[in-house]
Formats: C-alpha cells, sequence, structure tokens
C-alpha cells in the first residue's frame, strides 16, 4: 500500500478487468533498431562507419607486409650486383623471404575479407537500394546472413584463394623480377656454363634449376587456374566510362 492509499501494481505487468494481471511482451534490446530512421545518424550508418575502420585497419596491414617484401627484395638485389663476386644465391633467399611474406600477407587477407564482406553487403543492400530502389535487393537474405555472421564470426575464403589474389595483385610481379635477376646473376656475370654457375655448394646446378622450376610453375598454377572467386567486391571487370 503506497502513502495515497492505492495498491502497488504487479510487479508482472499491468492489471486487466478481471483483476488477473496481464503479462507485458519481453523487450528484446536491439529489436528493431535497424528497421527505422536510415538516415546519417542512424544506428545502420554508424555500423557502417565501424565496419569501413575495420576494412581499413587491415587493409593497411596488407600494404605494410607488401611495402616490407619490396624493400627486403630490394636491397638483397642491391647486394647481389653490387660484385661479381657476391653469390647468386642470396636471390634465391629473396624468393624464400618473398614467399613466407606471401604466405603471412594471404592470412592478413583472410581476415582482411571478413570486413569487406561486411562492408559490402551493406553498400549492396542497403546504400544502393536507398539510391535506388528499382534496382531491388542483391541478397533477399542478407540481414539472416549478417546477423549471423556477427554472431559467428568465420573466414569465408580458403588459404588457397587467398595466395592466388595476392599472387595475381603483388606477388607475381614480384617473383618475375627476382627470377630475371636470378637468370641473369647467372649467365652475364659469369664464363662457365649458366648451369655450373647455378650451382650452390655441393648441390649441382641442374638440381637448383629443377627446384626453382618447379617452384615458379607452381606458383603460376595457383595465380591461374580457373575458379570461381570468393572473395566479395573485388575489382574483376573494367568499366572505362565510354558512355558520357
Amino acid at each position: 500500500m503506497t502513502a495515497d492509499g492505492l495498491g502497488d501494481e504487479p510487479a508482472g505487468g499491468e492489471s486487466g478487468a478481471d483483476g488477473e494481471s496481464v503479462e507485458e511482451a519481453p523487450v528484446h534490446v536491439g529489436e528493431g533498431l535497424l528497421d527505422e530512421e536510415m538516415g546519417p545518424s542512424s544506428a545502420m550508418a554508424h555500423l557502417y562507419r565501424g565496419e569501413i575502420h575495420r576494412m581499413k585497419l587491415w587493409r593497411e596491414r596488407l600494404d605494410r607486409t607488401t611495402n616490407w617484401a619490396v624493400i627486403v627484395i630490394a636491397a638483397l638485389l642491391t647486394w647481389a650486383f653490387t660484385s661479381p663476386d657476391n653469390p647468386h644465391y642470396i636471390i634465391l633467399v629473396g624468393v624464400a623471404t618473398l614467399s613466407v611474406f606471401l604466405v603471412i600477407e594471404s592470412r592478413r587477407y583472410r581476415g582482411y575479407d571478413i570486413w569487406r564482406t561486411r562492408v559490402r553487403t551493406m553498400q549492396e543492400n542497403v546504400w544502393a537500394y536507398g539510391l535506388d530502389p528499382e534496382g531491388g535487393l542483391v541478397d533477399e537474405h542478407w540481414r539472416e546472413r549478417l546477423g549471423e555472421d556477427y554472431r559467428t564470426p568465420t573466414l569465408k575464403i580458403t588459404t588457397e584463394e587467398a595466395i592466388a589474389h595476392r599472387l595475381h595483385r603483388v606477388y607475381l610481379p614480384l617473383f618475375a623480377v627476382l627470377l630475371a635477376a636470378w637468370l641473369i646473376r647467372i649467365t652475364a656475370f659469369s664464363t662457365d656454363p649458366w648451369l655450373a654457375t647455378a650451382a650452390i655448394g655441393m648441390i649441382p646446378g641442374s638440381v637448383v634449376v629443377a627446384v626453382v622450376g618447379v617452384f615458379y610453375a607452381v606458383a603460376i598454377a595457383i595465380a591461374c587456374r580457373p575458379r570461381t572467386w570468393h572473395a566479395k567486391g573485388e575489382l574483376r571487370s573494367e568499366d572505362l566510362r565510354r558512355k558520357r
């Protein structure tokens, strides 16, 4: 009983006409949060900005690995061609080092793809639809998919696809530069037969050449084999804007 003589309301909710307690519907935090008011200050806009920031940070991590790879390769090539007495296999050490950078960057790329997938999902189904509703939704079930991804973040592309992508974009040209430098180093800088020059200690030159050939054949096969790309949002076609 309160001070004004009125009884307290039942803890479970309002009282009905017959005196029985009417239970209120449970309220879930976040329910309907993204349904209305999709303006610049809406929850969706804040979510989108947060995912853009995450994607940007992981993009910078990718660029940092690439920068280190280029710096290390440039230093090794400079030293390899400084003197004819410097061993040629330092360039092959550069190939091995570049392979390590490739593996590291492919792992980072798989993480980067998580955040970019979320960004592209919102761009395709929220912002593109808001700008041009006649274009329709790219994915009718995008909310369910995005919600599940927030509940259980998972990697969406394989290591092999990530390696293939980074080979396409960065590392295959770098490997080609190293191969050209190594071939020049064992041919133009020695009067001996190039197979003899390619030897490393007790390892015959023919074995060294065979190992290098197999390595490059595998790299080209991974980069160029036909596949269904699962990385979302990659630029795989050109629009040269011929129509003005």
